[in-house]
């Protein structure tokens, strides 16, 4: 099947097996690798993404279900000066240990701060249980979204 889209503000076209999912096209045949893949079952978290501004697990999303999308991976958030707000809030806190998970945190974290910037920290905690982390806790993770003041923090660069 043919299937077109754009990943990263890019055209993307390919001829795809109707069963490919999302997270294979993203990672082996565009070679997006910051989105991760963990359990598979769309459990863990690791393999989130934007399409259409709205956080979905890549794993569970097949690639023909993706026609005609924008989809944002973590690859597509990072400006050329470095991190952006989010990422940069991450670091501040530490955030992040392994690392493994950090890339669907910051897709799920940037869905839910565009939809409401200035969060509680139930609602954070809320959001984040599709994405497991087992080295941080979420504390830090929490704390750094807690941390951005507003919605336009998100996508600036620290500099």
């Amino acid at each position: 099947m043919h299937v077109s889209l754009t990943v990263n503000g890019q055209p993307v076209a390919a001829e795809v097996e109707p069963r490919l999912l999302l997270a294979e096209l993203i990672r082996d045949r565009l070679g997006l690798t910051g989105t991760k893949l963990g359990c598979d079952t769309g459990q863990c978290g690791s393999c989130t993404l934007l399409v259409d501004g709205r956080s979905a697990k890549s794993c569970s999303v097949l690639a023909v279900q993706a026609e005609g999308a924008e989809v944002t991976t973590i690859e597509g958030v990072n400006p050329p000066t470095g991190l952006d707000g989010l990422q940069d809030a991450l670091w501040d806190q530490h955030a992040a240990q392994c690392g493994f998970c950090i890339p669907g945190m910051v897709m799920s974290l940037r869905e839910l701060l565009d939809r409401n910037p200035t969060p509680q920290e139930a609602e954070v905690r809320s959001w984040l249980a599709g994405n497991l982390c087992r080295c941080t806790g979420y504390h830090s993770i929490v704390r750094a979204a807690l941390s951005l003041a507003g919605a336009a923090k998100v996508g600036q660069s620290n500099g």
